[in-house]
C-alpha cells in the first residue's frame, strides 16, 4: 500500500438520508501509525536515490519530473513535522471550501487503532528537503465508513482538508485538480508520487486497464513504499494548468506488492459522494 492516515466524521443520519455512503469523522487524537502497501516505514530516512532520466522516455517508465505548476500541486505527507520520513503522497482537488486534500486512505487512518493519524502535514513540491510553501496541517480527514471498518480495498480514497497558511487558501496559492468519476477503465494518465527512498518526485505516463469491476491497474516503474496517495491525472489543460484526478495509488493491496504495477479503487458514486461529503463537513 502507498499511503498513511485520516481523520473522519460520520453523520450517518444525513448520509443515509441524502443517499451518501456511510462516512466517519474521528476527533484527532492517534499517536503512530502502521506501515500497509506501499505507504512507508515509519521512522525510515528518506535518501535520494541517482536521479531518473530527467525527462519521459516511454509509456511504463518512471522518470524526474520537472518543477511545473501542475507539479507543485503534488506532495509529501509526514507526521508532525518534516523531522521525519515522508511516507504518503497527496495532491490539492478543487473544493467549495478550497483548502483540500486527496490521498489513499490507509495513508490517513490508523486501521488497527481505528482512528486518524495525529498531526499530519502536506509539503507540496517537495524536493531536497525545499518546501516552496512550507508545511501545510491537515485538520480533518474524511473516509468512507466502510473502508474505516474493514478496510474495503474499493474505497481506499480519503480527502483531507488543511488549515490556511498566512490567511491564504492552499487551492488559492496553488491551484487544484478537478474530481473525475466514472470516467472508465481505459484512459492515459501522469501519476506522480514520492518513493520514501528519495527526496524528489517521480513521474509516469501509461493507458490504465481494469483489474476488476472496482479497481484500476497500471503498469509503471519503480512506484514503492511512500507513492500511496499519488494522484492519477487525465485530460491536463495547459492553459489551466489542471488536470482530472481519476484515482489515486491504493485500493488492491494497498496499492500493490510490486513496485512497476500498481492499483487505484475506481471511482465511483460512492466516491462522488464521499467527496460531497467532504466539502460539507468542511463546512463551506
Amino acid at each position: 500500500m502507498k499511503a498513511g492516515i485520516a481523520l473522519t466524521l460520520v453523520i450517518v443520519g444525513a448520509a443515509a438520508l441524502l443517499g451518501y455512503a456511510a462516512e466517519e469523522t474521528y476527533p484527532s487524537g492517534g499517536s503512530g501509525r502502521s506501515s500497509y502497501g506501499k505507504s512507508g516505514e515509519p521512522g525510515q530516512a528518506p535518501q535520494d536515490q541517482d536521479a531518473l532520466a530527467t525527462a519521459p522516455a516511454q509509456d511504463g517508465t518512471a522518470y524526474t519530473p520537472r518543477r511545473t505548476e501542475e507539479n507543485a500541486r503534488i506532495g509529501t505527507v509526514f507526521e508532525k513535522d518534516d523531522h521525519g520520513a515522508h511516507f504518503c503522497t497527496a495532491s490539492v482537488v478543487q473544493s467549495r471550501g478550497r483548502n483540500m486534500l486527496i490521498t489513499a486512505a490507509h495513508c490517513a487512518f490508523d486501521a488497527d487503532a481505528g482512528k486518524p493519524v495525529d498531526d499530519l502535514v502536506f509539503a507540496p513540491a517537495y524536493r531536497n528537503g525545499d518546501e516552496p510553501t512550507g508545511l501545510w496541517k491537515v485538520n480533518k480527514v474524511v473516509v468512507d465508513d466502510r473502508w474505516a471498518k474493514s478496510q474495503d480495498e474499493d474505497l481506499d480514497v480519503a480527502f483531507l482538508t488543511v488549515d490556511p497558511k498566512d490567511g491564504k487558501n492552499i487551492q488559492n496559492v496553488l491551484g487544484g485538480n478537478r474530481l473525475g468519476t466514472d470516467r472508465g477503465f481505459d484512459n492515459e494518465v501522469k501519476i506522480t508520487g514520492y518513493p520514501t527512498s528519495r527526496d524528489t518526485p517521480i513521474s509516469c505516463q501509461n493507458h490504465t486497464t481494469r483489474f476488476s469491476d472496482y479497481q484500476l491497474r497500471i503498469q509503471c516503474t519503480d512506484f514503492e513504499d511512500g507513492t500511496s496517495g499519488s494522484p492519477w491525472l487525465t485530460d491536463y489543460d495547459p492553459k489551466s494548468h489542471t488536470g482530472t484526478v481519476i484515482g489515486v495509488l491504493g485500493g488492491y493491496e494497498g496499492g500493490g506488492d510490486e513496485d512497476d504495477v500498481s492499483y487505484a479503487a475506481y471511482f465511483d458514486n460512492d466516491i462522488a459522494n464521499l467527496y460531497q461529503r467532504a466539502q460539507d463537513e468542511d463546512g463551506n
